[in-house]
């Protein structure tokens, strides 16, 4: 999966939240109201470009999982879902990335520094270690 991909499902992903979490399975449907939250609104257009640009069983798909995550109480449960099923919408079509990108702010620069002997820096990190005699822990 193409890091571009990744970057888009982790913005584009609490906002599809929070509008199956304000609108249920009518996110699908329903028309944007004014008075809708930024966020909400966010997530209600990305899914309806993904409805839009899905076949009858890719928007049957939509429905079902976005029916599931609306009656879902867990939000964790409804992210990973309903991440899985943009991902999945962006993987197979170009043109809806470019979609999904141009309604996405761009994102926050990351700067990250380290200064010293032996210092490190990352945004993300795995097993770090620094120093004399450590050995890497086995898997």
């Amino acid at each position: 999966m193409s890091a571009e991909i990744v970057q888009l499902v982790e913005q584009a992903g609490p906002a599809v939240t929070a509008a199956v979490g304000a609108y249920g399975a009518a996110v699908l449907t329903r028309a944007q109201d004014a008075a809708a939250e930024a966020t909400v609104g966010l997530g209600q257009r990305i899914l309806q470009l993904v409805w839009r640009r899905g076949d009858e069983t890719g928007r049957t798909e939509l429905e079902r999982v976005v029916g599931e995550a609306a009656d879902e109480q867990d939000d964790a449960y409804s992210t990973a879902v309903l991440g899985r099923l943009l991902r999945r919408a962006l993987q197979d079509d170009p043109g809806l990335r470019e979609e999904v990108s141009a309604l996405l702010p761009a994102p926050a620069a990351v700067t990250i520094t380290a200064a010293g002997e032996r210092s490190i820096a990352a945004q993300h990190i795995g097993t770090a270690i620094t120093g004399d005699g450590h050995t890497p822990p086995r898997s």
